[in-house]
């Protein structure tokens, strides 16, 4: 696509050109009807041929270049619908992995405060911006923290976001490595993570 710059040096020389093919034209019909050479006649002629030929061309670089744009509109449509369908689509997943964290922090007996220290900890957010959006020290978010996963049997953060997430991510099954092997995703849920919950409580 020709960037504004471009397209704005095609419009002042479509200008020119547009100017000069007038000019020429009238001079080489003022000088026909006088007493002017065969050859002057012939070069100007020429010139107002080569005027007409750097219009037609530079009309044509405009043209692709609108053409251009509009394709370029038409992918950017495209690629806003398939993200609005892909958020429609997740929006009933992650809803369901929402629920599915929730009931395990039940399980897990947590404080409000601590289920939601909790989910701010799986959006990835550090205790210190998670004092500042709670309006709290961090002292205290660290607190909430320890008591969170001492209730839960984690080791910390890591720990934790592997018990929700580690459902979501694909694995190989025997012969992947081989070439035409099978790559089966993982379910979706906490099959894993209620696995892992009945041998902690084991």
């Amino acid at each position: 696509m020709a960037e504004p710059g471009d397209r704005r040096t095609s419009a002042v020389l479509l200008g020119i050109f547009a100017l000069i093919g007038i000019l020429v034209t009238i001079d080489l019909l003022t000088e026909y009807v006088g007493v002017v050479t065969k050859w002057h006649v012939l070069m100007e002629a020429v010139l107002m041929v080569s005027a007409a030929f750097g219009f037609g061309l530079i009309w044509r670089r405009l043209d692709d270049a609108r053409e251009a744009a509009r394709l370029l509109e038409r992918d950017l449509d495209a690629a806003r619908e398939e993200a609005r369908r892909w958020r429609e689509e997740s929006r009933e997943i992650l809803r369901g992995l929402g629920e599915a964290i929730e009931r395990q922090f039940r399980r897990w007996k947590l404080t409000p405060a601590e289920m939601e220290i909790g989910l701010l900890l799986l959006k990835g957010l550090s205790h210190k911006e998670i004092a500042a959006l709670r309006d709290t020290s961090e002292r205290t978010v660290r607190q909430q923290a320890r008591s969170l996963y001492l209730k839960a049997g984690l080791s910390g953060r890591s720990e934790l976001s592997a018990f929700f997430l580690e459902d979501l991510l694909p694995v190989r099954t025997e012969g992947a490595g081989a070439p035409g092997g099978d790559r089966s995703p993982a379910p979706t849920g906490t099959g894993a993570a209620e696995r892992r919950e009945g041998k902690r409580r084991g």
